[in-house]
């Protein structure tokens, strides 16, 4: 599945990294802890969390996240949208909480 399928199936809104909409997801990882993405997230996993600062990119960047979908429509920093568009990394962003746009994802990902 495609980063555009996710936002079209799942009515997420495009914050910025519009040239990244055509990357391959292959998960999900969901976490609010840095650390914790950074060292379990796997290449082309979306990225579910409420975290919306500069670091959120550095780690996205990092670890080739496909996007990064923030909940509950949490916007990120200016720092982090103009750094998303620099790496092509899509931020998007949700109303719903973790746990039911989560349980979207993997029924996407696994039907």
């Amino acid at each position: 599945m495609k980063v555009k399928e996710l936002v079209e199936k799942l009515n997420l809104t495009v914050i910025s990294g519009e040239k990244g909409l055509d990357r391959e997801i292959d998960g999900c990882y969901v976490s609010d802890l840095l650390s914790d993405v950074m060292g379990n997230a796997d290449m082309g996993n979306v990225w579910v969390t409420l975290q919306t600062h500069k670091n959120v990119m550095a780690i996205a960047s990092l670890k080739e996240l496909s996007c990064v979908v923030f909940v509950k429509n949490l916007n990120p920093a200016e720092e982090t949208i103009e750094q998303s568009n620099e790496e092509d990394i899509p931020l998007l962003s949700t109303s719903m909480q973790t746990y039911e746009v989560v349980g979207k994802i993997y029924q996407l990902l696994n039907s």
